[in-house]
């Protein structure tokens, strides 16, 4: 099979379900934001830091891989329950922040993303998770998606913070604080 198939050549794409829609229809947009977070994601596991954490980053990604799968299905024609995250994927990632925290300085101030190339790239995907987070909120006022997925990536990009966090106290680099 070819990669290729040219059915997109004239700006659109299809749904799971069959449905042509414009390349920049939320869903699309939503998906492909999706998309990039999975690939940073990737990213972090790579790093022999997160060792450790690789299994769970794998899930995580799993997770994000359901949701995209979700959102790109036509909701009138895919079962959109075979493609949700798990039922417990919040209860799971809110367990993971409790574990990635302990230890952890309280903060009175913002942190600077930066001081280490990995604590970036952790502020870097939890930035992009936002922004899957504010597409999928915005595409949820016209289109049919599930709360679960709303909350797993409010979740996720505060496992991300936490992570940078938890990594730069790993690395004995110090915090950069933010203050005015």
């Amino acid at each position: 099979m070819k990669i290729y198939t040219r059915t997109g050549d004239d700006g659109t794409t299809s749904l799971a379900g069959g449905e042509r829609v414009p390349k920049y229809h939320i869903r699309v947009e939503v998906y492909g934001t999706l998309d990039e977070l999975i690939s940073w994601i990737g990213l972090l596991a790579d790093h022999r830091e997160n060792i450790n954490r690789k299994d769970f980053l794998k899930y995580v990604q799993d997770q994000l891989m359901r949701a995209a799968a979700t959102i790109a299905s036509d909701p009138a024609k895919a079962e959109e329950s075979k493609y949700l995250p798990e039922p417990d994927c919040v209860r799971i990632i809110e367990n993971e922040i409790d574990k990635t925290e302990e230890g952890l300085e309280p903060l009175n101030n913002f942190i600077l993303p930066g001081g280490n190339i990995l604590v970036s790239y952790c502020h870097i995907a939890r930035c992009v998770c936002r922004r899957a987070e504010r597409r999928v909120i915005e595409a949820s006022e016209k289109e049919i998606i599930p709360e679960l997925i709303i909350r797993f990536l409010n979740r996720l990009s505060d496992y991300l913070y936490v992570l940078s966090r938890r990594i730069n106290l790993e690395l004995d680099n110090e915090e950069i604080k933010w203050s005015i």
